[in-house]
């Protein structure tokens, strides 16, 4: 059982972005952000789901509907929140994925993965970046990405790509704004289930795999909630400001021992891959309903 291991002031101060703060895991670390006296602000899609978020994560919590898709919509975002005062950190953590054999994939279903994990974090990340180098401020920047970013990933090759940018972003932006004091360093969580994500990723029983099953993990167990937030938590604090352009794996030695990836679904069969497609759908549905 993990422990909170810091004071409750350890952020106080301090004003976080978390992009797809308002489910899943990013709900959880702006929980933590807050709970250590951070002012955390959070961007989706969803209003209904944002504005239930803020009344859980606490201590002033703020939300913007934002499609990090479009960069106006970030800038105006980035405006309303500078109005307040200028962050002193961003969280990466929205995303999309799903499982699917590449070659059933179109265009669009690329790029519904690649605009939110790649583009919009990018686009994110250079809107807050411009605005700390501008105003003479720091800044720390924590992208949530995977192991698969060393190893990359079958069935899943949208957000290995994806996610791979990110890995990249991170150790080539710590380089070039390390001088204005900026600091960019990314998580690589191994199984941390969440419903939604777990929907897509593990629709049926015969989807599951060492990405999303813990029978490979050295520790022999998932990732504890606890532990990421507790990661993150250190990263945006004043306590390491001389790690920077690091991906930190958090995944009980996973990817040490047996890459944590989708490549053992090559034994599916057609039938099976369209009952998962299937489940998916029916979980991209429930989503698209949440946030009309």
């Amino acid at each position: 059982m993990s422990i909170d291991i810091f004071r409750d002031d350890m952020l106080a101060g301090k004003s976080i972005l978390v992009t797809g703060g308002g489910s899943g895991l990013g709900k959880e670390i702006s929980k933590a952000l807050a709970s250590k006296g951070a002012l955390v602000h959070i961007c989706g899609r969803r209003a209904n789901v944002l504005e239930e978020a803020v009344a859980e994560i606490g201590n002033g919590a703020q939300f913007h509907v934002c499609d990090i898709r479009d960069a106006d919509s970030i800038n105006m975002m980035m405006d309303a929140i500078w109005e307040r005062g200028p962050l002193t950190g961003l969280i990466n953590n929205a995303a999309a994925n799903f499982i699917a054999p590449t070659k059933s994939l179109s265009p669009r279903a690329f790029r519904a993965v690649t605009s939110t994990v790649m583009d919009g974090s990018f686009f994110v990340t250079l809107a807050a970046g411009k605005r700390w180098i501008e105003g003479g401020h720091k800044g720390s920047v924590v992208s949530n990405l995977v192991t698969w970013v060393w190893s990359g990933s079958a069935f899943v090759v949208p957000s290995a790509m994806a996610k791979t940018a990110l890995h990249a972003m991170t150790m080539s932006l710590a380089v070039e704004w390390g001088k204005y004091g900026i600091r960019l360093n990314a998580t690589a969580p191994g199984p941390f289930p969440t419903e939604s994500a777990w929907e897509k990723l593990n629709p049926i029983p015969d989807a599951k795999s060492s990405a999303t099953g813990c029978e490979t993990v050295p520790l022999g167990r998932y990732g504890e909630m606890r532990e990421l937030q507790n990661l993150i938590i250190f990263l945006q604090s004043d306590g390491c400001d001389y790690i920077t352009g690091q991906t930190i794996a958090i995944d009980g030695g996973q990817h040490l021992a047996q890459p944590g990836t989708f490549a053992d679904l090559n034994g599916m069969t057609d039938e099976q891959w369209q009952a998962a497609r299937e489940a998916i759908q029916a979980s991209t549905q429930r989503d698209k309903a949440n946030r009309a």
